[in-house]
């Protein structure tokens, strides 16, 4: 390009800047085009032909999920692209404008003590009374910016691309009257040649002065609510991949992600699938790192306790490339995906800078700690593209012989240090073996080829991962929500599956419930096999006259070994009630029991044609999950 890149940008009524390697920012232009649904995306022109597309996708588009938002008509915009280039990266930074741009009026929407008694709220209204694991509640940084806007977006761009480090995108996407500048470091979903993979992130560490050492990273770590909030977030993810990949889906990791300022944990999901692209998109819709989990109870959540609509905040910027000539002739999907998450990112319109930032709320969550990490995170976009000083300290320290004068040494990656790197391959020793190993349609045993079983989905999704489970087991799998399954459905099923769900079991008045306990009751009562997970398993409880109650603390995300029925069991537990019987209790009429020999909580009942588990037997978290699980459904089935 022969003119000032500057230049020949700010002539241009639409483009994206995209750096996704050390070496090349692609540039993207082309004709701006808005909207309704996913599935309108124009992936090819009048003619049939395939084209790329990169589509700007806000939080508001969960509603084609039936999930609740606050709707501020964001627009799904898509950028038609005519144009990709490729800019080696050197010259782009050179060519771009780098005078910090002054900002006015600036910060939190939202005051610190405000955000806390947030905090607070959601762990004992939310969390407490059984609505979910996990919640992502956001606040915004906001500021006046009197700078031309794309002077602006091209500025923050060139200062990201200089001063932050391990992003998966930066980017700058640039069209009418919507601005975004960020660099995001989680891949939400991508898809290539049929691979699907998805990159949890979560866990927070925050660099102190000095930089980040081997010790203080250590100290992050060891922390069980760090290390629990990675694992729910990758259990939500799962449910995701099981949903939209015929093998399910496979994790691998744990990782570090280092970035200039922060440091997170990751793993990664990888499955196949022939789905479009656009379908893959919109069952992944939108990952918990950024909303909670069970994802649809999570938005009804944010909407409750966040005042305003998200934006693209949480969103993702998906580029849909069509795929090679040579691929082309294989049937399946036209175009290959690469969607990140829209986080650490700078949002200007109308003269307004705004950055969201999240804070994951969990049973251990500590007030003080949540408002934090918020500040942490919005320094963490605003010091790299130069709107507070920067002060990025190297992860090694220079000795004290070293010459002043020589160039800074490259970071060590803490990742290589054989301390970090035992510390997180400790980790897999607590999950589950199904989904560390290769998701292949080949299983050693299927000991119940010829079964039918019917899952009935009380919104939570872990209905997808324990469908897959079950097909490893040899029956044929059917998935319904609670809304929307028959009685027709249920007696066709030779096996029912009454599944997991957030709430009360005790609630007279939800739909959902009430629909629950006609399936659990109306089962066991024709004698038909029967199996009941968590929220069920209390419902079956109830049926059976044992006292349901909350939990002193809650259990969401908990491993515990426990005993069920003679043997031990290691498995993962999403619950905040719990049907509970006098110690010692081993049977009542009809059923047996194998329960906590101290506190009296039922882990599991069994019976003539029914079985039952408080527990998470598909979660990443029981790692004696299939064993379980086998057994419950062959006395369900006996």
């Amino acid at each position: 390009m022969t003119a000032s890149l500057y230049s020949t940008l700010a002539e241009l009524p639409a483009f994206a800047l995209i750096a996704r390697d050390a070496d090349t920012v692609e540039l993207l232009t082309g004709d701006v085009v808005d909207v309704e649904m996913l599935a309108d995306i124009p992936l090819t022109d009048a003619a049939g032909a395939p084209r790329e597309v990169l589509a700007m996708v806000p939080f508001r588009q969960v509603r084609e999920r039936g999930f609740e938002c606050h709707d501020d008509d964001a627009p799904l915009r898509c950028l038609i692209v005519d144009a990709h280039t490729a800019l080696p990266r050197a010259d782009v930074l050179t060519q771009l404008p780098g005078d910090p741009i002054a900002l006015t009026d600036a910060g939190f929407d939202i005051a610190d003590d405000d955000y806390a008694a947030i905090v607070r709220r959601v762990i004992a209204e939310e969390i407490g009374r059984g609505e979910g694991a996990n919640f992502v509640i956001r606040r915004d940084f906001t500021a006046g910016v009197d700078a031309d806007p794309r002077l602006a977006a091209l500025t923050w761009f060139r200062a990201l691309l200089e001063h932050e480090r391990g992003a998966y995108w930066t980017f700058a996407i640039v069209t009418p009257g919507h601005i975004a500048v960020g660099a995001s470091p989680e891949a939400h979903v991508s898809a290539r040649g049929g691979v699907v993979t998805m990159n949890p992130i979560s866990g927070t560490f925050r660099h102190p002065a000095g930089g980040a050492t081997a010790a203080t990273l250590s100290d992050f770590l060891a922390s069980t609510k760090e290390t629990e909030e990675l694992f729910m977030v990758v259990d939500e993810e799962l449910k995701m991949m099981s949903a939209v990949c015929s093998d399910g889906g496979r994790i691998t990791g744990p990782h570090l992600k280092e970035m200039s300022r922060l440091t997170h944990t990751e793993y990664v999901l990888r499955g196949r699938s022939r789905l479009d692209p656009r379908d893959i998109l919109r069952e992944t819709m939108f990952a918990p790192t950024v909303t909670g989990s069970p994802m649809q109870n999570a938005c009804t959540v944010i909407t409750r306790h966040e005042t305003s609509p998200r934006g693209y905040y949480s969103g993702v910027a998906a580029l849909f490339t069509p795929r090679s000539e040579s691929d082309a002739t294989e049937a399946g999907p036209t175009h290959d995906l690469d969607a990140p998450i829209l986080i650490r990112t700078a949002y200007l319109q109308g003269g307004r800078l705004r950055v969201p930032v999240g804070a994951t709320l969990v049973r251990h969550s500590d007030p003080d700690g949540e408002v934090g990490e918020t500040h942490g995170k919005a320094a963490g976009v605003l010091g790299a593209i130069g709107a507070i000083p920067r002060d990025v300290p190297a992860v090694t320290a220079a000795t004290p012989d070293s010459d002043p004068d020589a160039p800074a040494p490259t970071p060590r990656p803490l990742a290589e240090d054989p301390q970090i790197a035992e510390l997180l391959a400790s980790r897999n020793a607590r999950l589950a073996e199904f989904w560390l190993n290769p998701q292949g349609t080949e299983a050693p045993a299927r000991p119940f080829t010829g079964r039918s079983a019917l899952v009935v989905d009380a919104e939570d999704r872990f209905t997808t991962m324990l469908a897959h489970q079950l097909r490893h087991l040899g029956l044929d799998v059917t998935i319904m929500a609670w809304s929307e399954v028959s009685g027709a459905d249920i007696d066709a099923a030779d096996l029912v599956v009454a599944g997991p769900g957030p709430g009360d079991p005790r609630d007279p008045d939800s739909p959902r419930l009430g629909r629950m306990r006609e399936v659990v009751r109306g089962r066991l009562a024709a004698g038909r096999p029967l199996l009941a997970v968590c929220l069920s398993h209390q419902i079956l409880a109830d049926a059976f006259g044992i006292d349901l109650a909350p939990l002193d603390s809650p259990h969401q995300g908990l491993q515990r070994t426990v005993d069920v029925f003679g043997e031990p069991a290691s498995i993962g537990f999403y619950n905040t009630f719990t049907a509970r019987v006098t110690p010692g209790t081993a049977r009542v009429a009809g059923a047996e029991i194998a329960a906590d020999a101290a506190s009296g909580d039922v882990y599991a009942l069994r019976g003539d044609g029914f079985a039952s588990v408080q527990g998470h037997l598909e979660s990443i978290l029981s790692r004696d999950g299939m064993r379980t699980l086998e057994r419950l459904v062959a006395q369900a089935l006996a």
